[in-house]
């Protein structure tokens, strides 16, 4: 299998269908193919080798899924930047994985010399605006190359590495070849997921595997791929009216921001047909919220992680009605995909009992060629021929996988395991929490305490005698949160993730403050 076969195929069968469009208009499968082969033939001009590694510093757009395609085209290797993290942290990326090639964005140029200053491998800086010293104009380099060949790269050829992490020490570059990715795809779709006729809207940054991973269904589906530079509330809901789209990824902490928008009636999103969440656990209230909002839409939930490629359940939308609530479904991530396998495992790597707490562990086509450079971290990861998540989790009897916690995100008080999920799902029920986090934090007395950190809805000021109360009849005494910390919004990752490391900076300070 290989990442290009898609666009070989849609120019075959649609060549002047809509492939892909941004603010700056639509490209056709042909010219969306031209494109694609002249950057490959500009990068291979410029001396990349089977394997070298390209990075990209960009927001979404069609530059961005030209670099994709061109890469591996040219039968290179992705290495997408995040576009959050600091000169210091991008240059060891670049300089980790030996990225030879870097192509920039208007908007990050001015990062570029902080970049160099941190990097020493990086030879060839190619800017999508006018250019300057730090860079050759992106449209003056494709003039001069001629459109070559397909490498036709794939089976275990290396297609991407991306860096996760980076909160603690050093981001780990994940390695995925093209079967795991084309693997992982394929395993959405045979669980429904991806169709020809659908227009859909990229806002989750394509730099983190959750979004990327979207792409890729649309694109072995042919649907029609339209992009905004960045997640945006507003801009989202007016993309949907504007470009009249069916389909969506986005995380859970985006899809609160949607809905919650004090403009969101204004807007019709009645064409809205699909909606896939990922990323991070949902709580029903916010799941609830978002099915009144987008009543023609069917939902759609994936779990994964990086490493595997990235999707290792689904929850269809066949689980998301009435009768499959009632039996507990709507908690849970699903089942395995087709092209993954699915234990839970005790702390020696024995399969447990269904409906035992144990760290969930997958293997088959989609489980990473390994961390770049870590063969010890890799077969840590990977012992027994399993990935290990290091994810907190129990299976019903019918498959059915419900993530508990991160197993570094375990609350032990008192010597009670609590699991932080549960509690910030009793918390988000009340009507006036619009977001919130639950982490641990010392006690002198239980050696740890559950805390909870809140976001209240606008106009509100819930009180921690209140939460507690409306806590009391959902969860255990021993899960009720202990102490609170009432703030404006929650720091997130780029991917939208929760930033609990950050929380828990926060809650070590306010206890060295008492």
């Amino acid at each position: 299998m290989y990442l290009t076969q898609s666009l070989h195929r849609m120019v075959q069968r649609a060549p002047d269908a809509p492939a892909a469009g941004d603010r700056n208009g639509l490209l056709s499968w042909t010219a969306l193919r031209d494109r694609v082969a002249r950057l490959a033939g500009a990068l291979r001009a410029s001396g990349l080798q089977p394997g070298d590694r390209v990075a990209m510093m960009a927001p979404n757009g069609t530059d961005f899924l030209v670099y994709l395609l061109g890469t591996w085209w040219a039968g290179g290797v992705i290495n997408p930047v995040n576009l959050r993290w600091t000169p210091q942290e991008i240059g060891y990326s670049l300089d980790n994985c030996q990225t030879r090639f870097l192509i920039v964005n208007p908007l990050f140029e001015t990062l570029v010399p902080a970049i160099r200053a941190h990097s020493g491998c990086v030879a060839t800086v190619v800017t999508t605006g006018p250019g300057d010293d730090e860079g050759m104009r992106l449209e003056t380099w494709l003039a001069a190359a001629d459109p070559v060949d397909d490498a036709l790269r794939g089976g275990q050829d290396l297609a991407a590495i991306l860096y996760t992490g980076g909160t603690t020490g050093f981001p780990k570059g994940v390695m995925l070849s093209h079967d795991n990715l084309v693997a992982s795809a394929l395993g959405s779709m045979a669980s429904g997921e991806g169709h020809a006729s659908a227009r859909y809207l990229h806002s989750a940054p394509l730099f983190h595997i959750g979004a990327l991973s979207g792409l890729l269904i649309a694109l072995h589906s042919g649907s029609t791929n339209l992009f905004l530079p960045a997640f945006d509330p507003l801009a989202m809901l007016e993309a949907i009216a504007r470009w009249d789209v069916t389909e969506f990824f986005l995380v859970p902490t985006m899809l609160r921001m949607m809905v919650q928008h004090p403009r969101f009636a204004e807007f019709d999103v009645g064409g809205v047909q699909r909606i896939r969440y990922g990323a991070s656990s949902i709580d029903e209230a916010l799941l609830d919220r978002a099915m009144a909002a987008f009543p023609n839409a069917q939902f759609c939930q994936a779990y994964g992680m990086t490493e595997l490629s990235p999707v290792a359940t689904v929850l269809g939308h066949e689980d998301h009605g009435a009768e499959a609530r009632a039996k507990g479904r709507l908690r849970s991530a699903g089942r395995a995909s087709a092209t993954c396998e699915v234990r839970i495992v005790d702390g020696e790597d024995r399969e447990v009992s269904r409906g035992e707490v144990g760290e969930i562990v997958a293997r088959g086509p989609i489980v990473m060629l390994g961390y770049w450079n870590m063969p010890e971290a890799t077969a840590e990861a990977t012992r027994g021929g399993w990935m290990h998540t290091g994810d907190l989790g129990r299976m019903d009897a019918d498959g059915y996988v419900t993530v508990i916690d991160r197993l570094k995100d375990m609350i032990i008080t008192g010597g009670e395991n609590v699991y932080s999920a549960e509690v910030e799902n009793a918390l988000s029920s009340h009507p006036d929490v619009a977001n919130v986090a639950v982490i641990a934090a010392p006690d002198e007395t239980w050696g740890e305490r559950v805390h909870a950190v809140i976001v209240p809805r606008p106009g509100t000021s819930p009180t921690p005698e209140a939460l507690t109360a409306h806590c009391r009849g959902l969860i255990a005494g021993f899960k009720l949160p202990r102490s609170f910390d009432f703030i404006d919004a929650l720091p997130l990752s780029a991917a939208g993730k929760v930033q609990k490391n950050v929380l828990r900076e926060r809650a070590q300070a306010l206890a060295a403050e008492v």
